[in-house]
């Protein structure tokens, strides 16, 4: 297992100017997978200039930030009706997946969606990411057996109760 990143990163909420930053952050941890996502499906996933800034603007996101106060990760989660919210655009850099960051990542959405009323979290993700599922897993989402079309892909939901 690789040691955890010293110092550990710093979390923050993603603010305006981090948007290249985010671009980059979700293509360099998706780029392992692009041959495996059809191209409508990888545009969805990585962002646009355009969509970023839209995320940005709905949904709350968060960065991890190395020593260097670079973005090593990114998260969003909103509330998606009722007790419900939704986490979206998980992505670490390869230099630091495995390190904690992603943990860390998920707690800070997760706070953010219960501090916003909700008890449930979902999420999506594809096939290919059999690490990223195992990792949610091991954090409490359980497959809730809905699978959906995302871009002629099958899109798996997971999702967990939030404790207070």
């Amino acid at each position: 297992m690789a040691r955890p990143l010293t110092p550990p990163p710093a979390i923050r909420r993603a603010r305006d100017g981090d948007e290249d930053a985010i671009l980059r952050c979700l293509s360099e941890a998706f780029e392992p997978y692009r041959s495996q996502y059809t191209p409508d499906a990888w545009v969805d996933t990585v962002l646009t200039a355009e969509t970023v800034r839209a995320r940005l603007e709905t949904t709350a996101v968060f960065v991890a930030l190395d020593e260097r106060a670079e973005v090593v990760g990114t998260i969003g989660g909103s509330v998606a009706g009722g007790e419900e919210g939704h986490i979206r655009g998980m992505g670490v850099v390869p230099a630091c997946q495995g390190r904690g960051v992603a943990g860390q990542l998920l707690e800070a959405v997760e706070a953010e969606l219960r501090a916003q009323g909700c008890s449930i979290a979902t999420l999506d993700t594809t096939e290919p990411l059999r690490r990223a599922v195992r990792f949610y897993e091991r954090n409490g989402y359980r497959a809730s057996g809905r699978v959906t079309a995302f871009f002629g892909m099958p899109l798996f939901e997971y999702v967990k109760r939030l404790e207070s």
